[in-house]
């Protein structure tokens, strides 16, 4: 990739939603590059233009900013809110989606790598807000079932910033933020990699400042008119999981 092309990418990751609804000529103009490096960037990844691209961006973000009464609306509009059995079916045909989506670009090679970050770790801070709480949450869970120690980093009561002073640079640190994301989830997981602590994260999208953890996934949770379960993101959490307690049970039977 050239360095314009980088510099697109930066821009892109840093602000999807301003290149959601940029044109090619003020995204050119913002970034400083021509508009003819915009269509270049979108054909660099397999679109056949600059629209195509943005239009997978413009779609994110409308999903994103509905409103839910909106969405339920949409649902009506289908048919699929009046049918439960039309509704059921398409949640779980968007459930199998992202798990098989998943099990195609997630390598066992990367869940390796991630659970042995786990399994090291001094403790295991779990960090998320709004939406990926609930896998966040079960995480946590599961690592404490499996004796591998385990914090649920929430900031209940605006605490967070003190939370994270219990963080170490010899502890893991996992964060899950999908878009629009949290701005608290950022600003602790950039506090983490400051202090020296090992970073995971698990994102919709690849942007800054997630891209720069030891280990990160994207993971592509279907949509049902704006509905997004946490099928996919679960299953992966539970995954990690359960590799991180058998590697923290093998390193004890070592030692004994």
């Amino acid at each position: 990739m050239s360095n314009r092309l980088k510099l697109i990418a930066d821009f892109t990751l840093g602000d999807p939603s301003g290149f959601a609804l940029g044109t090619a000529a003020t995204l050119g103009e913002e970034i400083g590059v021509a508009p003819s490096a915009i269509i270049r960037f979108a054909k660099h990844f397999g679109y056949s233009g600059f629209s195509e691209m943005q239009a997978v961006f413009r779609d994110e973000l409308q999903a994103s900013s509905t409103p839910y009464q909106d969405r339920i609306r949409n649902l009506e509009k289908s048919g699929a809110a009046r049918d439960t059995a039309e509704m059921t079916e398409r949640f779980v045909e968007a459930g199998i989606a992202s798990l098989r989506e998943m099990q195609r670009t997630t390598s066992v090679e990367k869940i390796e790598a991630a659970a042995l970050l786990l399994a090291e770790a001094r403790i295991v801070h779990v960090l998320a807000q709004k939406r990926t709480f609930t896998a966040a949450t079960y995480l946590t869970y599961n690592l404490a079932r499996l004796d591998v120690p385990a914090n649920l980093l929430d900031g209940i009561g605006g605490t967070l910033t003190q939370q994270m002073a219990m963080v170490g640079p010899e502890d893991t640190v996992v964060a899950i933020s999908f878009s629009p994301g949290a701005e608290e989830t950022e600003e602790a997981f950039n506090r983490a990699r400051a202090i020296g602590a090992r970073t995971i994260a698990i994102t919709d999208q690849a942007r800054a400042p997630y891209i720069n953890a030891d280990c990160w996934f994207q993971i592509s949770e279907a949509s049902v008119d704006g509905f997004r379960s946490l099928n996919a993101t679960i299953s992966l959490a539970l995954i990690l999981a359960i590799r991180a307690g058998t590697l923290c049970s093998k390193q004890l039977s070592t030692e004994d």
